[in-house]
C-alpha cells in the first residue's frame, strides 16, 4: 500500500501537466497582452509580422485568451469544433500581429474554451477591446527604464473597473512583458487565481520605444 502511494505522489505532477482536458471546462479566461516592442526586439527580431512593421506603431497586442482553472490550465483540449480557416486566422493579425499567432493561440488554448474557432476568436476580439490600454504608452518614442508597478498603475487609471488583484504584469530576460487581466466567462473582470498573481516586481524593467 504504501508502495502505492508513494507511485501515485511520484505521478501527480506528471497529471497536473497533462494535455487534452475537454473543451469547455475552466473557471476563467486570463487575458494576455504582450509589449509588442519587447518582443519585436528579442522573439520577434527575425519575423516579418504586421506588430513588428514601425507602421504599425504596435504597443499592447493581444497575446491570448487562456482558459484558466483556479489553479493551473487546460491546454490542446478535445474537441469536435472545427479549426479555423485561414481567411478566420488572417482576420485576427490586427489584434494579434500576425496570423500565426492566431492560430497557435486558438490549437493550444482556444480548443479549451468549448466554442467553435469563429466565436474564440470573436471573443478573444471581446475581451481585449474590453480593456483600454493607457494612451501613455503610445507615445513612449524612447527607451526607458520603470518599475514594473508603474505599467500597472497606468491600467489601473484607465480601467476604473480593475482592481490590484485582477491584473498582474510579467518580465522577461529584464524587459515589460505582458498585462494578464482575469475575466469571467462573461468577460468581466474577476479575482485572479493564486498561481496567476504573480506581478514583476523589477523597479528598473526595460520598456522598449514604439517605433
Amino acid at each position: 500500500m504504501k508502495r502505492f502511494a508513494l507511485a501515485c505522489l511520484m505521478l501527480w505532477p506528471l497529471s497536473a501537466l497533462a494535455e487534452g482536458e475537454r473543451a469547455g471546462d475552466f473557471d476563467y479566461y486570463l487575458l494576455s497582452l504582450s509589449w509588442a516592442p519587447g518582443w519585436c526586439a528579442t522573439d520577434g527580431a527575425s519575423r516579418d509580422v504586421a506588430q513588428c512593421d514601425p507602421a504599425n506603431d504596435a504597443t499592447f497586442v493581444l497575446h491570448g485568451l487562456w482558459p484558466q482553472y483556479e489553479t493551473g490550465w487546460p491546454s490542446y483540449c478535445r474537441t469536435t469544433a472545427r479549426d479555423p480557416s485561414r481567411a478566420q486566422s488572417a482576420a485576427m493579425e490586427d489584434v494579434m500581429g500576425s496570423d500565426g499567432a492566431a492560430w497557435y493561440q486558438w490549437k493550444k488554448h482556444g480548443r479549451c474554451a468549448g466554442l467553435s474557432a469563429e466565436d474564440y476568436y470573436a471573443t478573444a476580439r471581446a475581451a481585449y477591446e474590453s480593456v483600454t490600454i493607457p494612451e501613455v504608452f503610445s507615445r513612449l518614442d524612447r527607451d526607458i527604464r520603470l518599475p514594473a508597478s508603474v505599467v500597472e498603475e497606468a491600467f489601473l487609471e484607465a480601467n476604473p473597473d480593475l482592481s490590484r488583484d485582477q491584473i498582474t504584469i510579467t518580465c522577461k530576460s529584464g524587459r515589460i512583458q505582458e498585462a494578464r487581466i482575469c475575466l469571467t466567462k462573461d468577460l468581466e473582470p474577476r479575482r485572479c487565481g493564486r498561481d496567476t498573481i504573480r506581478d514583476c516586481t523589477m523597479r528598473d524593467a526595460l520598456m522598449e520605444a514604439v517605433r
